[in-house]
């Protein structure tokens, strides 16, 4: 079922354009700037494709562009999914499965986090190297299907370490605030109390967020590279610098930070 699904949508994307990405792009919550870089080829809203979920998020755009950025052909998702929107996390990662099938090889996606080390500072960027999933749900659950991925896929070597490096080397070169760390995931929408933020911090996270894990977890069961970078939109440990955070706030900071995520992965892709 799942495998028609993604032929569906596939076809209806193909009927509407004929090319062919090599790199495919998750913009999260107030990266959308990125999507600006490309010289689009084809832009799609999410409710015309076939299976797709609408993003109920309203700092999500929406659209799904196909184009190059930096010379590289790219799929990009100008906003995502959430688990607490409602969905499953079949259809959280239903996009990634199209990207796929779309000829993606690798996959960058970003998100904003909170910061719970205490040498990590809103807009700070990570670079994230492992992750911690609490989500209730897993969007492996259930048949597998050879044709999409192994029934049992490993997670050793699932975040591309030679693309962290590079953007550790390109961050340096152009004095931006980068760390690299594990992301820990949880359901959401709430964000998490005093007693939750020291919890994660003591149990190894170093940023937390409500989102990435199950896209990655699928990229990785469907082969792909996979690099995801993290803005830090508010403080969250030690415990008492907390202050209460609102969307309004997160979005603030992210947008200010945005750039700095341009410039790593424009160059990222450059080196390519």
């Amino acid at each position: 079922m799942l495998f028609e699904q993604i032929n569906e949508a596939l076809q209806f994307i193909r009927s509407r354009t004929d090319f062919t990405p090599s790199t495919g792009i998750i913009l999260g919550t107030g990266l959308g700037q990125l999507a600006d870089e490309i010289d689009i080829e084809s832009s799609i809203d999410y409710k015309d494709i076939p299976h797709f979920p609408v993003s109920t998020v309203t700092s999500h755009a929406g659209r799904l562009i196909l184009g190059k950025l930096n010379g590289v052909p790219v799929v990009a998702m100008a906003g995502r999914f959430h688990y607490y929107e409602g969905y499953s996390m079949q259809q959280v990662t239903f996009p990634v499965r199209v990207m796929k099938a779309l000829g993606i090889a690798r996959i960058i996606i970003s998100n904003a986090a909170g910061g719970i080390q205490a040498d990590i500072e809103a807009g700070d960027l990570v670079f994230i190297n492992d992750h911690i999933n609490l989500q209730p749900e897993n969007p492996l659950r259930g048949s597998n299907d050879g044709r999409l991925g192994v029934r049992f896929p490993d997670l050793l070597k699932t975040y591309d370490l030679e693309t962290i490096d590079r953007a550790m080397a390109i961050s340096k070169k152009k004095n931006i605030r980068a760390h690299t760390g594990a992301y820990v995931a949880l359901p959401g929408p709430n964000l998490e109390t005093p007693a939750e933020y020291d919890f994660l911090h003591r149990i190894g996270g170093d940023v937390v967020g409500l989102s990435t894990v199950p896209e990655v977890l699928v990229a990785r069961h469907a082969g792909l590279k996979v690099f995801v970078v993290s803005v830090v939109s508010n403080k969250c440990f030690p415990i008492e610098t907390i202050t209460e955070t609102t969307m309004e706030e997160v979005i603030s900071v992210v947008n200010k930070a945005s750039p700095k995520v341009v410039a790593v992965v424009r160059e990222l892709l450059l080196d390519s």
